[in-house]
């Protein structure tokens, strides 16, 4: 008899609506995809460049478990000088996209059975790795009288109710759905909240870069002790090149470094020499965030007068989530409706809040300003007649 296998995780409902955009396009429909948080912006030229010499030399092979030198170095110089905080290069981890430094946090930060506070809506992939890896999930509404943010008050009237303390917070600025970016002061409330409590305090920063609107600071402005988790793939658009990196209290680097090696050996040479020369590129991606920001002001001008009011502020990373409550209770079947009649894709909210995510669709305005307008132009002729 076969044994009882693991219950799955939820499935990543945008990656679904994602593989159906893709069917339909290999039929030959002229589908617009704003369901994922795709760039469509390649990696910065110096970034091409580095990894074209690269290939040509030929040798392409493992890399110290925690990154090249070079690599870590460069990280290092952009705390530097991108906020004013000096980094050791000793502390900064180069992992396979944020994926893996979210698996690295999760297995040496926690064991089984503990408890870590998210957001809701937050980012789905955290709630399914923690679930993955035996850990519960703290998910804690966050609105308009949390500023959109975690709070400790917030976080506290959570383990009254459920008679449960958290051994971790989560936090991501700018956040995915729903664009908040946490104050310093809000940071280093949180901070200092899990200081005082023992807890691990992770500060997701994969949207830095991308802020329209709010102070953006790193996690290690407020903190020593922070986790903070990075990556290539938003700002710099190099998703498909899966490199990002942790930086990591002094303590904490042998024990990350040593669960690394076992469980990826090293990121993607080609990918880290490629990374170290993006940073190069940092005028070119400034042009790009420009096209964000055209794209950012259409959507959030037109959303609302389509009957889809924002269910958050804009103010940062590349995403507009909606209420559209006016015209149904079931965001899902909404995304999949509106895809298959019009060709426009969206994200559910259930990926990003299991309570309230049926009122709720995220659009993704990382593509060009002519995508907007066909997608803004579908939209209005398929939602006038449902009005």
């Amino acid at each position: 008899m076969p044994r009882q296998k693991r219950p799955s995780v939820e499935p990543f409902h945008a990656m679904d609506i994602l593989a159906e955009a893709t069917r339909l396009r290999g039929e030959g429909r002229d589908v617009v995809s704003l369901a994922v948080g795709q760039p469509a912006h390649p990696a910065p030229k110096p970034a091409l460049e580095a990894a074209r010499k690269a290939l040509e030399g030929g040798r392409i092979g493992y890399t110290d478990a925690l990154g090249t030198s070079g690599l870590r170095a460069a990280i290092a110089r952009h705390y530097q000088s991108r906020y004013g905080v000096s980094v050791d290069p000793r502390r900064v981890a180069v992992t396979n996209g944020s994926s893996a430094g979210f698996n690295l946090t999760f297995l040496q930060f926690f064991t089984p059975g503990e408890t870590v506070a998210i957001s809701r809506p937050g980012y789905p992939a955290y709630r399914n790795i923690l679930a993955a890896l035996g850990l519960k999930v703290a998910e804690i509404p966050v609105g308009a009288d949390t500023h959109y943010v975690l709070t400790p008050e917030a976080i506290e009237a959570w383990e009254r109710e459920n008679e449960t303390e958290v051994a971790g917070v989560m936090v991501a600025s700018p956040a995915n759905p729903t664009g908040t970016v946490t104050s310093k002061a809000d940071l280093k409330a949180l901070s200092d909240w899990c200081e005082a409590r023992e807890a691990v305090f992770i500060s997701d920063e994969i949207y830095h870069g991308l802020t329209f609107s709010g102070e953006e600071t790193t996690a290690l402005e407020v903190s020593d002790r922070a986790i903070v988790i990075n990556s290539f793939s938003k700002y710099f658009c190099m998703t498909g090149w899966r490199i990002g990196w942790m930086v990591l209290p002094d303590d904490l680097i042998r024990p990350v470094e040593c669960l690394a090696q076992s469980l990826y050996i090293s990121a993607p040479e080609l990918s880290q020499i490629a990374a170290e020369a993006a940073f190069e590129g940092i005028d070119e991606m400034e042009e790009v965030k420009a096209g964000y920001a055209k794209n950012r002001e259409l959507l959030g001008r037109r959303l609302p007068e389509l009957g889809l009011p924002l269910a958050a502020p804009m103010d940062g990373a590349f995403y507009a989530l909606c209420d559209v409550s006016r015209f149904t209770n079931d965001s899902m079947s909404f995304a999949k409706q509106m895809l298959r009649e019009i060709h426009v894709a969206a994200t559910p909210g259930r990926d990003f809040d299991p309570v309230e995510g049926r009122r709720l669709i995220r659009f993704s305005y990382a593509g060009s300003y002519a995508e907007m307008e066909t997608a803004l132009e579908r939209m209005g002729d398929w939602l006038g007649g449902k009005g």
